[in-house]
């Protein structure tokens, strides 16, 4: 199989680069222009990045996460809601690496075949890295004001935690 996936990107490459020189274009100097404005691009937006990561690392070392999720544990523990996806729920609008190492723990301790396993796989796949996203794609074209952006995307994100449990609850405990 992993032949196949490395098999397939060299022809993907060689299809791309024929299809180029058939249409008589200038295939180095595209790609060369193409990597020139990915490297503006990335110059662009790294202060976003950066201040994001800083942002998440504070939120996290600061033991702030720990104690939102133990305050909001209370209210939501008697509502169906599973302790153990609090933290994820609080991480994942802002880092997708971060999410990744707290759905491990919760897999870990919890078991994928547990409910709060289930309620934070679906909450991965349905849910949205939201401020990565839009310091990302706002960033990279140099808008500074979001408008109702960031509002409807955390709607969003909190209907898909939400519905993540009533989903889990649906389909597997029925």
């Amino acid at each position: 199989m992993e032949y196949i996936s490395s098999a397939s990107v060299i022809l993907i490459i060689l299809a791309i680069t024929l299809a180029g020189i058939f249409q008589g274009k200038e295939v180095f100097s595209l790609f060369t222009e193409g990597a020139a404005s990915g490297i503006r691009t990335t110059f662009q937006i790294a202060p976003s990045i950066i201040g994001l990561v800083f942002m998440v690392t504070i939120f996290q070392e600061s033991g702030f996460s720990a104690f939102l999720s133990e305050l909001l544990s209370s209210v939501f523990n008697t509502e169906g809601f599973p302790k153990e996806v609090i933290p994820l729920a609080l991480i994942r609008p802002v880092s997708g690496s971060g999410a990744l190492a707290v759905l491990d723990n919760i897999l870990s301790q919890s078991g994928a075949d547990s409910f709060a396993g289930r309620v934070a796989s679906v909450m991965m796949g349905s849910t949205e890295t939201t401020f990565y996203t839009i310091a990302m794609y706002f960033g990279s074209v140099g808008i500074s004001k979001t408008g109702c952006t960031v509002p409807c995307a955390l709607l969003a994100d909190i209907t898909g935690i939400l519905m993540s449990v009533v989903t889990v609850s649906i389909f597997f405990c029925a």
